[in-house]
């Protein structure tokens, strides 16, 4: 596992995808992703293929499955969506078993399914291969506005800080046997969950006066600048230029 900050993020690993440079992977990443998107929702199978080869990069990065799973339930909300749309869509209907759906809500549920599953794996295995400082120096190589820069940069540093304090909190209210069980628990969860924003305010307050104490000067100094071969990019840049081809050929074929 990684160390540091963000240490849950990232597993350590000697793949190709882990001894690529940060910002030839993060391009990639957006880039595969868009291409992703680009594919039209009806071309099903195009976007299966995809989506298998986001599971060949995650297989290629040879991260154990129980780092990996818990990082796919951020596609929960997606999913419920998906399941949801065939129900509440207008338009022609088709039968689905025992019941009857939209044929556009269908389409459009197994193509956010599709398109999504693969932009989570895909996103899951960058994080997976990349250490967080490597994911901030990669934004500062690739010229990322400062602002947002340092709003990755104090996430990944606090988060777990706040998931820590949070733990701390839970453990409190149970050993004075507090137990979420029914809707007369929600005050309490609503005020620990103000208490903790409160804390992480002025937390953020103090960090802010000391780094001005200082001589902080609004941007991240650049300790060691990232460097990539083409064979590099030509690697990074692969599965984004499968899925381009694949987008333009599902269009031109539509």
């Amino acid at each position: 596992m990684g160390s540091g900050p963000g240490r849950h993020l990232h597993v350590e690993g000697r793949s190709v995808l882990h001894r690529l440079p940060a910002h030839v992977k993060l391009v990639g990443l957006v880039a595969f992703v868009l291409a992703v998107v680009a594919v039209p929702s009806e071309a099903h199978p195009a976007l299966g293929a995809l989506l298998a080869l986001a599971v060949v990069l995650l297989l290629t990065a040879r991260v154990p499955a129980r780092h990996v799973l818990p990082r796919l339930a951020v596609e929960t909300p997606f999913a419920v969506f998906a399941v949801v749309l065939p129900f509440v869509a207008v338009g022609p209907q088709v039968a689905l078993g025992p019941v009857t759906v939209s044929q556009t809500g269908l389409t459009a549920a197994v193509a956010l399914l599709l398109k999504g599953t693969t932009g989570v794996l895909a996103a899951v295995t960058f994080a997976v291969t990349t250490p967080p400082r490597d994911l901030v120096r990669a934004l500062q190589h690739l010229r990322v506005p400062d602002p947002l820069v340092l709003i990755a940069s104090f996430m990944v540093r606090y988060l777990d800080v706040v998931a820590d304090q949070l733990h701390r909190m839970k453990v409190a209210r149970l050993s004075r046997g507090f137990s979420a069980r029914s809707v007369r628990s929600w005050p309490a969860l609503a005020a620990g969950t103000g208490a903790l924003f409160i804390r992480s305010y002025e937390r953020g307050e103090r960090v802010h006066l000391a780094m001005v104490s200082r001589g902080w000067s609004g941007s991240m100094p650049v300790t060691a600048p990232l460097t990539a071969t083409g064979r590099d990019w030509a690697v990074g840049l692969a599965p984004a230029a499968v899925a381009l081809v694949v987008a333009v050929s599902t269009r031109m074929a539509g």
